[in-house]
Protein backbone atom coordinates (compact mmCIF):
# COMPACT_ATOMS: atom_id res chain seq x y z
CA UNK A 1 0.00 0.00 0.00
CA UNK A 2 1.34 3.42 -1.00
CA UNK A 3 -1.77 5.54 -0.47
CA UNK A 4 -1.46 9.16 0.59
CA UNK A 5 -4.10 11.18 2.43
CA UNK A 6 -4.80 14.78 1.44
CA UNK A 7 -6.15 16.63 4.47
CA UNK A 8 -8.02 19.85 3.72
CA UNK A 9 -11.05 21.88 4.77
CA UNK A 10 -12.55 24.89 2.96
CA UNK A 11 -12.91 26.72 6.28
CA UNK A 12 -9.13 27.16 6.30
CA UNK A 13 -9.80 30.05 3.91
CA UNK A 14 -11.76 31.95 6.59
CA UNK A 15 -8.57 32.99 8.40
CA UNK A 16 -7.94 36.06 6.26
CA UNK A 17 -5.62 38.99 6.95
CA UNK A 18 -7.11 42.40 7.77
CA UNK A 19 -4.18 43.99 5.93
CA UNK A 20 -1.74 42.95 3.18
CA UNK A 21 0.08 39.87 4.38
CA UNK A 22 2.05 37.02 2.76
CA UNK A 23 0.19 34.29 4.69
CA UNK A 24 -3.17 34.45 2.92
CA UNK A 25 -5.98 32.09 1.87
CA UNK A 26 -4.75 32.34 -1.72
CA UNK A 27 -1.94 29.95 -0.80
CA UNK A 28 -4.35 27.05 -0.28
CA UNK A 29 -6.61 28.09 -3.15
CA UNK A 30 -3.59 27.87 -5.46
CA UNK A 31 -2.39 24.53 -4.07
CA UNK A 32 -5.80 22.85 -4.31
CA UNK A 33 -6.43 24.21 -7.80
CA UNK A 34 -3.02 23.16 -9.07
CA UNK A 35 -3.31 19.63 -7.66
CA UNK A 36 -6.78 19.24 -9.15
CA UNK A 37 -5.58 20.42 -12.56
CA UNK A 38 -2.64 18.02 -12.43
CA UNK A 39 -4.83 15.08 -11.45
CA UNK A 40 -2.92 14.54 -8.22
CA UNK A 41 -5.96 14.97 -6.00
CA UNK A 42 -7.58 12.00 -7.72
CA UNK A 43 -4.63 9.84 -6.66
CA UNK A 44 -4.99 10.61 -2.96
CA UNK A 45 -7.44 9.76 -0.19
CA UNK A 46 -9.33 12.92 0.73
CA UNK A 47 -9.65 13.40 4.49
CA UNK A 48 -11.78 16.13 6.07
CA UNK A 49 -10.61 17.15 9.54
CA UNK A 50 -12.79 17.83 12.55
CA UNK A 51 -12.33 20.10 15.53
CA UNK A 52 -10.01 18.51 18.09
CA UNK A 53 -10.78 17.67 21.69
CA UNK A 54 -9.52 20.29 24.12
CA UNK A 55 -7.31 17.60 25.68
CA UNK A 56 -5.34 17.34 22.45
CA UNK A 57 -4.62 21.07 22.47
CA UNK A 58 -3.73 21.51 26.15
CA UNK A 59 -1.11 18.77 25.91
CA UNK A 60 0.85 21.46 24.06
CA UNK A 61 -0.67 24.87 24.85
CA UNK A 62 -1.40 26.56 28.16
CA UNK A 63 -5.17 26.94 28.80
CA UNK A 64 -4.56 30.61 29.62
CA UNK A 65 -3.07 31.12 26.15
CA UNK A 66 -6.08 29.49 24.48
CA UNK A 67 -8.38 31.79 26.42
CA UNK A 68 -6.33 34.81 25.41
CA UNK A 69 -6.42 33.74 21.75
CA UNK A 70 -10.18 33.16 21.80
CA UNK A 71 -10.86 36.46 23.58
CA UNK A 72 -8.67 38.41 21.15
CA UNK A 73 -10.54 36.95 18.17
CA UNK A 74 -13.96 37.60 19.71
CA UNK A 75 -12.92 41.18 20.54
CA UNK A 76 -11.79 41.85 16.98
CA UNK A 77 -8.10 42.39 17.72
CA UNK A 78 -6.13 42.59 14.44
CA UNK A 79 -3.01 40.88 15.82
CA UNK A 80 -1.87 38.60 18.66
CA UNK A 81 1.40 38.88 20.63
CA UNK A 82 3.29 40.09 17.55
CA UNK A 83 2.34 42.49 14.77
CA UNK A 84 3.02 39.90 12.06
CA UNK A 85 0.57 37.37 13.58
CA UNK A 86 -2.83 38.56 12.46
CA UNK A 87 -6.32 37.63 13.60
CA UNK A 88 -9.87 37.99 12.43
CA UNK A 89 -13.16 36.84 13.94
CA UNK A 90 -12.71 33.33 12.53
CA UNK A 91 -9.08 32.77 13.49
CA UNK A 92 -9.61 30.87 16.75
CA UNK A 93 -11.89 28.27 15.16
CA UNK A 94 -9.70 27.99 12.07
CA UNK A 95 -6.58 27.50 14.21
CA UNK A 96 -8.36 24.69 16.05
CA UNK A 97 -9.38 23.17 12.71
CA UNK A 98 -5.79 23.45 11.46
CA UNK A 99 -4.64 21.48 14.51
CA UNK A 100 -7.48 19.09 13.78
CA UNK A 101 -6.07 18.62 10.29
CA UNK A 102 -2.69 17.66 11.72
CA UNK A 103 -4.42 15.18 14.02
CA UNK A 104 -6.49 13.76 11.15
CA UNK A 105 -3.37 13.16 9.08
CA UNK A 106 -1.57 11.53 11.98
CA UNK A 107 -4.57 9.33 12.77
CA UNK A 108 -4.93 8.21 9.15
CA UNK A 109 -1.29 7.14 9.06
CA UNK A 110 -0.91 5.57 12.49
CA UNK A 111 -4.11 3.52 12.13
CA UNK A 112 -3.05 2.21 8.71
CA UNK A 113 -5.76 3.90 6.66
CA UNK A 114 -2.96 5.35 4.51
CA UNK A 115 0.80 5.10 4.50
CA UNK A 116 1.47 8.83 4.27
CA UNK A 117 -0.44 12.09 4.61
CA UNK A 118 -0.10 15.66 3.40
CA UNK A 119 -2.01 18.17 5.50
CA UNK A 120 -2.84 21.32 3.51
CA UNK A 121 -3.60 23.34 6.62
CA UNK A 122 -3.36 26.94 7.76
CA UNK A 123 -2.56 28.96 9.75
CA UNK A 124 0.91 27.41 10.03
CA UNK A 125 2.22 26.37 13.42
CA UNK A 126 5.91 25.80 14.02
CA UNK A 127 6.66 29.20 15.61
CA UNK A 128 3.86 28.92 18.19
CA UNK A 129 5.13 28.15 21.69
CA UNK A 130 3.05 26.72 24.52
CA UNK A 131 1.95 30.17 25.60
CA UNK A 132 2.77 32.47 22.67
CA UNK A 133 1.60 32.98 19.12
CA UNK A 134 4.18 34.38 16.71
CA UNK A 135 5.48 34.27 13.16
CA UNK A 136 2.02 33.89 11.53
CA UNK A 137 1.39 30.89 13.85
CA UNK A 138 -1.38 30.48 16.44
CA UNK A 139 -1.27 26.79 17.46
CA UNK A 140 1.65 24.43 16.96
CA UNK A 141 0.11 21.85 14.64
CA UNK A 142 3.04 19.45 14.41
CA UNK A 143 3.53 19.43 18.18
CA UNK A 144 -0.18 18.75 18.74
CA UNK A 145 -0.03 15.82 16.30
CA UNK A 146 3.10 14.44 17.97
CA UNK A 147 1.62 14.63 21.48
CA UNK A 148 -1.56 12.95 20.18
CA UNK A 149 0.48 10.08 18.75
CA UNK A 150 2.32 9.73 22.04
CA UNK A 151 -0.71 9.86 24.35
CA UNK A 152 -3.37 8.08 22.31
CA UNK A 153 -1.25 5.52 20.46
CA UNK A 154 1.79 5.03 22.66
CA UNK A 155 4.28 6.05 19.97
CA UNK A 156 7.55 6.37 21.85
CA UNK A 157 9.95 7.65 19.14
CA UNK A 158 8.73 10.47 16.89
CA UNK A 159 11.07 12.30 14.52
CA UNK A 160 10.20 15.80 13.26
CA UNK A 161 11.99 17.16 10.17
CA UNK A 162 11.43 20.91 9.75
CA UNK A 163 12.66 22.34 6.45
CA UNK A 164 10.81 25.65 6.54
CA UNK A 165 13.32 28.41 5.84
CA UNK A 166 12.66 29.87 9.30
CA UNK A 167 13.72 27.98 12.42
CA UNK A 168 10.89 26.12 14.14
CA UNK A 169 11.56 27.73 17.49
CA UNK A 170 8.17 26.87 18.97
CA UNK A 171 8.48 23.19 18.16
CA UNK A 172 12.03 23.11 19.50
CA UNK A 173 10.99 24.76 22.76
CA UNK A 174 8.02 22.44 23.29
CA UNK A 175 10.14 19.30 22.94
CA UNK A 176 13.42 20.66 24.32
CA UNK A 177 13.37 18.28 27.32
CA UNK A 178 11.37 15.45 25.71
CA UNK A 179 13.54 12.48 24.66
CA UNK A 180 10.63 10.80 22.84
CA UNK A 181 10.57 13.47 20.12
CA UNK A 182 13.65 14.22 18.01
CA UNK A 183 13.54 17.65 16.36
CA UNK A 184 15.68 18.49 13.31
CA UNK A 185 15.52 21.91 11.68
CA UNK A 186 17.33 23.15 8.58
CA UNK A 187 16.88 26.89 8.09
CA UNK A 188 18.57 30.12 7.07
CA UNK A 189 21.04 31.44 9.65
CA UNK A 190 23.14 33.46 10.40
CA UNK A 191 21.39 36.59 9.24
CA UNK A 192 18.73 38.86 10.57
CA UNK A 193 16.17 36.28 9.48
CA UNK A 194 13.29 35.61 11.85
CA UNK A 195 13.23 34.29 14.58
CA UNK A 196 17.03 34.32 15.14
CA UNK A 197 17.20 30.94 16.89
CA UNK A 198 18.41 27.54 15.73
CA UNK A 199 22.12 27.57 16.31
CA UNK A 200 24.16 24.38 16.17
CA UNK A 201 24.76 24.33 19.91
CA UNK A 202 21.02 24.17 20.65
CA UNK A 203 20.85 20.40 21.18
CA UNK A 204 18.17 19.86 23.81
CA UNK A 205 18.03 20.10 27.58
CA UNK A 206 17.83 17.71 30.51
CA UNK A 207 16.35 14.37 29.47
CA UNK A 208 16.04 15.74 25.94
CA UNK A 209 19.73 16.56 25.54
CA UNK A 210 20.85 15.19 22.17
CA UNK A 211 17.39 15.04 20.57
CA UNK A 212 17.51 18.50 19.00
CA UNK A 213 19.64 19.02 15.89
CA UNK A 214 19.92 22.31 13.99
CA UNK A 215 21.47 22.76 10.56
CA UNK A 216 21.78 26.52 9.99
CA UNK A 217 22.32 27.41 6.33
CA UNK A 218 24.06 30.58 5.20
CA UNK A 219 22.17 32.94 2.90
CA UNK A 220 22.67 31.78 -0.67
CA UNK A 221 22.82 28.07 0.17
CA UNK A 222 20.91 25.85 -2.21
CA UNK A 223 20.25 22.28 -3.31
CA UNK A 224 23.86 21.09 -2.95
CA UNK A 225 24.32 22.42 0.58
CA UNK A 226 21.01 20.96 1.73
CA UNK A 227 21.94 17.59 0.27
CA UNK A 228 25.17 17.54 2.27
CA UNK A 229 23.34 18.44 5.48
CA UNK A 230 20.77 15.70 4.95
CA UNK A 231 23.39 13.08 4.18
CA UNK A 232 25.92 14.03 6.84
CA UNK A 233 23.67 15.24 9.68
CA UNK A 234 20.10 14.02 9.24
CA UNK A 235 20.78 10.48 8.03
CA UNK A 236 22.90 9.41 11.04
CA UNK A 237 20.47 11.09 13.42
CA UNK A 238 17.48 9.18 12.05
CA UNK A 239 19.42 5.92 11.89
CA UNK A 240 20.45 6.26 15.53
CA UNK A 241 16.99 7.32 16.79
CA UNK A 242 15.04 4.65 14.83
CA UNK A 243 11.70 6.52 14.77
CA UNK A 244 8.30 4.88 14.65
CA UNK A 245 6.91 7.71 12.51
CA UNK A 246 8.27 10.77 10.70
CA UNK A 247 6.54 14.16 10.85
CA UNK A 248 7.55 16.89 8.41
CA UNK A 249 7.06 20.61 8.95
CA UNK A 250 7.00 21.22 5.22
CA UNK A 251 7.60 24.87 4.55
CA UNK A 252 8.38 25.77 0.94
CA UNK A 253 9.75 29.26 1.58
CA UNK A 254 13.36 28.14 1.13
CA UNK A 255 12.68 28.25 -2.62
CA UNK A 256 14.90 30.69 -4.51
CA UNK A 257 11.84 32.65 -5.72
CA UNK A 258 10.28 33.11 -2.28
CA UNK A 259 10.48 36.75 -1.10
CA UNK A 260 10.89 36.13 2.65
CA UNK A 261 14.43 34.70 2.74
CA UNK A 262 17.66 34.14 0.83
CA UNK A 263 17.99 30.36 0.50
CA UNK A 264 18.17 29.20 -3.12
CA UNK A 265 16.42 25.82 -3.26
CA UNK A 266 14.77 24.70 -6.48
CA UNK A 267 11.90 22.24 -6.91
CA UNK A 268 14.54 19.54 -7.30
CA UNK A 269 15.84 20.38 -3.85
CA UNK A 270 12.40 19.73 -2.40
CA UNK A 271 12.21 16.56 -4.46
CA UNK A 272 15.48 15.35 -2.97
CA UNK A 273 14.44 16.15 0.60
CA UNK A 274 11.11 14.38 0.20
CA UNK A 275 12.70 11.35 -1.43
CA UNK A 276 15.20 11.28 1.42
CA UNK A 277 12.56 11.23 4.18
CA UNK A 278 10.59 8.60 2.24
CA UNK A 279 13.70 6.43 2.12
CA UNK A 280 14.31 6.89 5.84
CA UNK A 281 10.68 6.20 6.71
CA UNK A 282 10.72 3.04 4.60
CA UNK A 283 13.87 1.94 6.41
CA UNK A 284 12.71 2.56 9.96
CA UNK A 285 8.94 2.91 10.32
CA UNK A 286 7.07 1.16 7.55
CA UNK A 287 6.98 4.29 5.41
CA UNK A 288 4.85 6.29 7.86
CA UNK A 289 5.10 10.04 7.13
CA UNK A 290 2.80 12.91 8.08
CA UNK A 291 3.68 16.12 6.22
CA UNK A 292 2.18 19.44 7.36
CA UNK A 293 2.23 22.65 5.35
CA UNK A 294 4.11 25.49 7.00
CA UNK A 295 5.47 28.45 4.94
CA UNK A 296 5.77 29.22 1.23
CA UNK A 297 4.61 32.60 -0.02
CA UNK A 298 5.34 32.89 -3.74
CA UNK A 299 2.40 31.16 -5.38
CA UNK A 300 4.12 29.69 -8.45
CA UNK A 301 7.08 28.24 -6.54
CA UNK A 302 4.79 27.07 -3.72
CA UNK A 303 2.51 25.08 -6.01
CA UNK A 304 5.41 23.65 -8.02
CA UNK A 305 7.23 22.57 -4.86
CA UNK A 306 4.13 20.99 -3.31
CA UNK A 307 3.63 19.17 -6.61
CA UNK A 308 7.04 17.47 -6.50
CA UNK A 309 6.64 16.83 -2.76
CA UNK A 310 3.43 14.91 -3.40
CA UNK A 311 4.88 13.08 -6.39
CA UNK A 312 7.55 11.67 -4.10
CA UNK A 313 5.10 10.86 -1.30
CA UNK A 314 2.97 9.02 -3.86
CA UNK A 315 6.03 7.20 -5.20
CA UNK A 316 5.71 8.53 -8.74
Amino acid sequence: MNSVAFVYHPDYLLHAPPFEHPESPERLVAIAGHLADRGLLDKMVLVAPDYPDEADIVRVHDPSYLKKLETACRRGDPTLDAEDTYLNGNSYEVALLSAGGAIAGAEAVITGKVRRAFCAIRPPGHHADSGTGMGFCLLNNVAIAARRLRSRHGVSRIFIVDWDVHHGNGTQNIFLEDPSVYFFSIHEHPSFLYPGTGRRWETGKGAGEGTTLNAPMAPGAGDAEYRVAFEQMLRPAIDAFRPEILLVSAGFDAHRDDPLADIQLTEEGFRFMTRFVVEMADRHCGGKIVSLLEGGYEIKSLTASVDVHLQELLGE
